[in-house]
């Protein structure tokens, strides 16, 4: 029985949904499994692959498919039982306003499909796990497949913990696609705030590719605000590292990977006080209320007045690095098992897949 992999949506610029197939859907990942990526080249080909061509390759064998990018098909519901989607988020039905029309045409509608029919699934973190629970069939199985982090953009945090406590100017860098679920005016409105209360000079860099909606020309407009657009790693690296503080203010995450990445760094990370940014962060975050920028820039100059503030958020970026990437290692033996089962293949030990470890 094959076990195929739809790698369709990969080979364009990586954001969070291609970093995920990578990670944790590669060859290499699901070792010791014989799995078989499909592959697709240009936006037409991977829609007639994932809409035609993966139906038709289980209607005419007895193999399994693994989803770890766009919704199946509704053509893959008559399959269910041997497609095993991986859910990055529910933002799909919980914030439609803030799709696009193709999202809302070509992803929203195979995900409810999916959701309501599918007997198991994987998933990111445990607060996707509960939000999905709310729109699945009672029985669906959803089993936690957390990614490991690795130092992506080859950061260092020695350093850091040596620079002077008091930034000039303070930089802010924050990480996403600029579109409205991730809120980057939010952002802006700290940064205006934290200028008007001691840090005249305070600045925002945001990295990358401009997406829907008019946030990016707000963006553009706001003073110590520039939005740099997709960047090379060797690019990103530099911005990060000149960087005192990553901010997200995005409404919703499903994990909210770039986070974690940034922690390689050392930075302290300004997230949202929501479930989801305490489960990734734990204790190392410095959770705001993204809605009132006074309030927050007044804990963000609060978690800066300490003199050893850079060296404290140093150590605690790396240890909950560490707890992370424990949690992500045990989610893999689990998946592991679980296609093997699917695919009715027995296992020896399986090797651990270190890429993650900080």
């Amino acid at each position: 029985m094959a076990i195929y992999i739809d790698h369709t949506h990969l080979g364009r610029h990586v954001t969070g949904l291609e970093r995920i197939t990578q990670e944790l859907f590669s060859p290499q990942a699901l070792a010791p499994l014989d799995v078989v990526p499909v592959t697709s080249h240009g936006t037409a080909q991977m829609v007639a692959t994932q809409t035609f061509g993966l139906p038709w390759r289980l209607a005419t064998s007895s193999s399994i498919l693994l989803c770890p990018g766009f919704p199946p098909s509704p053509l893959l519901r008559p399959f269910a039982a041997r497609v095993l989607p991986y859910m990055h988020d529910d933002f799909l039905l919980s914030r439609r306003a803030d799709l696009n029309t193709r999202a809302r045409l070509y992803m929203a509608a195979p995900f409810k499909l999916a959701l309501r029919h599918y007997p198991r699934f994987l998933t990111n973190s445990s607060d996707t796990r509960r939000k999905l629970l709310a729109h699945c069939r009672p029985d669906a199985e959803i089993t936690l497949y957390r990614p490991p982090v690795r130092n992506v953009f080859n950061l260092q945090s020695a350093a850091r913990a040596e620079r002077d406590a008091l930034p000039r100017p303070l930089r802010l860098v924050a990480l996403g696609t600029v579109e409205p679920r991730k809120n980057f005016v939010a952002a802006a409105k700290i940064v205006g705030a934290l200028q008007a209360r001691g840090f005249p000079g305070a600045t925002l860099d945001i990295v990358g590719r401009q997406g829907w909606g008019d946030d990016w020309r707000l963006l553009d407009s706001s003073p110590g605000v520039t939005p740099h657009g997709y960047q090379s790693t060797e690019r990103v690296q530099a911005i990060l590292d000149a960087a005192d503080l990553f901010i997200c203010t995005s409404h919703d995450e499903g994990l909210g990977l770039p986070l974690l990445e940034a922690q390689y760094g050392g930075l302290p990370i300004i997230a949202p006080d929501a479930p989801v940014f305490r489960e990734v962060l734990g204790e190392s975050g410095i959770f705001i209320a993204p809605s009132d920028p006074v309030a927050a820039a007044e804990q963000i100059a609060a978690a800066m007045s300490s003199a050893s503030w850079r060296a404290q958020h140093v150590t605690l970026a790396a240890q909950n690095l560490q707890r992370w990437n424990l949690l992500a290692a045990s989610d893999r033996d689990n998946v592991i098992d679980l296609i093997a089962g699917l695919a009715g293949r027995r296992l020896s030990a399986a090797p651990s897949y270190q890429s993650g470890t900080p």
